[in-house]
């Protein structure tokens, strides 16, 4: 199969231009032109609109691309099963997660197995949960570590339950105390990360009825840390969010208690790749507090 066309579309489409798909496939910009050009010819359809700023997607490439990212995942499958069967996996696993997880369960788990597979290539994409979810929709990613998402096709492994804390600056009220009532949120100055899209807390806030007023939104916690830190409001996050932060902030449980779901989201065991599926093993066997299957 000649899917050359395909890749240099593709990597066209997320890098942003000709160029930047060029220096990943080792072509000339002039030559991924060309095989775009040929896979448009071949099509009789127009699939990027050329600009000086770089390309992007017509409708018509729009409709195609998830179809011409399953045809690449096809061969790339293929090719990870032919060196399984040679005694060498080789290969890439397309990871989508949040920052949390890549900071504190993913280190553990790619250094053991890439001492058991080094010819597998791992590519990180973090992100918030609607931009993960995305990801795998549009097969840039072949597994995704999220909170669990209500109501979808995918394969689903949970992994861990993560406890929702309320995090408060030291000079809080209630900052002396065992646990943070959830009813308190209404009368605070909420900081809401994620750019106000938090999925997680809108889902908590929806079962509990509360309306928060949120005074700030933040996409990085460091920013959400520096607000509370100065006294400028407070946030309901994952505790594991929150591991290794080196703030003077407080951190409390929620009354009443709450958590989300961590876990491996997928297409269909059936159609991983040889390297994505050891690496779901993988993850199964050594997120903390995991026990092993």
């Amino acid at each position: 199969m000649d899917t050359a066309r395909y890749r240099a579309f593709v990597t066209s489409v997320d890098t942003g231009s000709f160029t930047g798909a060029a220096e990943i496939l080792n072509y000339s910009t002039s030559g991924v032109s060309q095989l775009v050009n040929s896979l448009e010819e071949e099509l009789g359809l127009p699939l990027l609109v050329r600009s000086r700023r770089g390309v992007t997607l017509t409708p018509a490439g729009q409709e195609l691309l998830p179809s011409i990212r399953a045809v690449l995942q096809a061969e790339d499958r293929m090719l990870q099963t032919t060196s399984e069967l040679n005694g060498l996996m080789r290969g890439e696993v397309r990871i989508a997660t949040y920052s949390s997880i890549s900071s504190h369960w993913l280190p553990r788990i790619i250094k053991a197995f890439q001492k058991d597979y080094p010819q597998v290539h791992i590519h990180l994409m973090e992100g918030i949960r609607q931009e993960v979810y995305q990801w795998l929709m549009e097969a840039k990613a072949d597994i995704a570590f999220l909170s669990k998402v209500p109501d979808t096709a995918f394969e689903w492994i949970s992994l861990a339950e993560d406890p929702m804390i309320a995090v408060l600056p030291k000079s809080h009220p209630l900052a002396e105390e065992k646990m943070y009532p959830l009813s308190a949120v209404e009368q605070e100055a909420f900081i809401m990360p994620a750019m106000g899209k938090d999925d997680d807390l809108a889902e908590l806030f929806a079962q509990e009825g509360i309306t928060p007023t949120i005074a700030y939104s933040t996409i990085e916690s460091f920013a959400a840390i520096a607000l509370i830190e100065n006294g400028l409001g407070m946030t309901i996050t994952n505790n594991l969010i929150t591991e290794n932060w080196q703030a003077e902030v407080v951190k409390l449980p929620l009354e009443p208690p709450r958590h989300i779901t961590m876990g491996i989201l997928f297409p269909d065991k059936n159609t991983l790749s040889p390297a994505a599926r050891k690496f779901v093993q993988y993850a199964i066997r050594l997120v903390p507090g995991k026990s092993n299957p």
